[in-house]
């Protein structure tokens, strides 16, 4: 125990913590805060103290699945909390070491998402059952990061207003046809065809997600005017007038950034615009830590702006817009979180408590790694043509303003 002892002795400023190790000796951390709740920790074993000493973010994760690590009082995100709290990025010049990031060597080897590949990754994290998303997401079930355009808004509003804010930057017509990739349980596809009568094809590699987006637009009877395929987008064939993407180029894989702007801008029409919805990291490029490449999103990466403009400029792809979206994240997780402590017999009934534990260690990290890590949310507006869209961006707007007084 002393040198997680050390470790949290040097790191714990905020909050009170307090570890009761496995021979019943107590240790204690940090000092009253009010803006954290304290919390009591117990450790079943001394495996647990070697597992996080060596690896703290992938041992304190796994100890928690485990029932080995046990939060006695408050619960795992108020530990997180009190973690990632006394650190903040920008009120630090250092990283933090205590939920440090794996090796440069693994994170590459882990991004090279060839076709096979990607398949997996998507099933891994997006075929675990429809049932359990519909627990805890909105009722469009919308999984990706929500607009609050006032934080007390109810998740479903802002789910709304995202795919609204979204729509306003396409410029779209009746007519048009749009490419929507990385299409999820097809939310936003009906969407766009029901406020903006445009066309669209949906492209997913998640089975579950596309029975769902299926159904979905035959109970609308759109199916001959809004199509959900199983597809990588490398494969995808045609002309669009507008590509928009929301929460898919986080599993591309960094050597495949390139790879996806060529896609673009060869499916996008010469006056066409592209959407790309992406989380971010708001400092420079990283790696994927371990926890989250082990068990929520293998091959998966968050990219700094620097990389993507990078390979965007490689396809002579113009961006027009970007928009950085700060604390959106914040508000739309601490929902999603809510809501799925709040089902958790049901959960744990069609899985187990150790799968309600991992989701719940991975819902209270992503949280604070927007609020308090260098994650955010980037919408990105590319062009083929400089004069696509209009010389002001007024007219996203007022485009906004019009949905927003009728969409549905």
């Amino acid at each position: 125990m002393w040198l997680l002892d050390k470790m949290l002795a040097g790191y714990v400023k905020k909050g009170e913590l307090t570890i009761i190790d496995h021979k019943g000796k107590t240790y204690r951390y940090g000092r009253p805060d009010a803006e954290f709740k304290p919390v009591t920790v117990r450790i079943a074993d001394g495996k647990v103290v070697r597992q996080i000493a060596s690896d703290p973010g992938l041992g304190a994760a796994e100890a928690y699945m485990d029932g080995r690590l046990i939060v006695e009082n408050g619960d795992i995100l108020d530990l997180v909390n009190i973690i990632r709290g006394s650190h903040k990025w920008e009120d630090s010049a250092g990283s933090n070491k205590f939920l440090k990031k794996g090796g440069k060597l693994r994170h590459a080897l882990s991004q090279l998402n060839w076709r096979p590949q990607s398949l997996r990754n998507v099933a891994h994290h997006y075929d675990i059952g429809n049932d359990f998303y519909r627990l805890f997401l909105d009722t469009d079930l919308q999984y990706s990061c929500a607009y609050f355009t006032d934080p007390a808004n109810p998740i479903d509003q802002a789910q709304l207003d995202k795919k609204t804010h979204v729509a306003s930057k396409l410029m779209l017509k009746p007519g048009m046809r749009v490419l929507d990739i990385g299409c999820g349980w097809g939310g936003l596809a009906l969407y766009l065809n029901r406020n903006c009568d445009v066309d669209v094809l949906g492209v997913t590699l998640s089975k579950e997600q596309l029975a769902v987006a299926r159904q979905r637009a035959a109970e609308a009877g759109v199916s001959d005017r809004v199509q959900f395929e199983l597809l990588d987008y490398r494969d995808v064939t045609g002309s669009f007038d507008r590509i928009v993407s929301v929460g898919m180029f986080e599993h591309l894989g960094q050597p495949f950034f390139e790879t996806y702007f060529r896609k673009v801008r060869a499916l996008l029409a010469d006056d066409g615009v592209a959407l790309i919805h992406t989380m971010c990291r708001l400092g420079g490029p990283g790696t994927t830590d371990k926890f989250m490449q082990k068990y929520i999103f293998p091959g998966g990466y968050l990219p700094a702006l620097s990389e993507i403009v990078a390979a965007s400029e490689q396809a002579k792809l113009i961006m027009a817009d970007c928009e950085t979206w700060r604390l959106h994240y914040v508000y739309t997780i601490r929902e999603w979180y809510d809501r799925y402590r709040a089902h958790k017999a049901e959960i744990v009934a069609m899985y187990d408590e150790r799968f309600y534990r991992l989701w719940q260690f991975y819902l209270a990290v992503s949280l604070t790694m927007f609020r308090d890590a260098p994650m955010g949310v980037y919408q990105l507006q590319y062009l083929k043509r400089r004069e696509a869209t209009p010389i002001l961006r007024d007219y996203m707007l007022a485009d906004e303003a019009k949905l927003r007084a009728v969409a549905t």
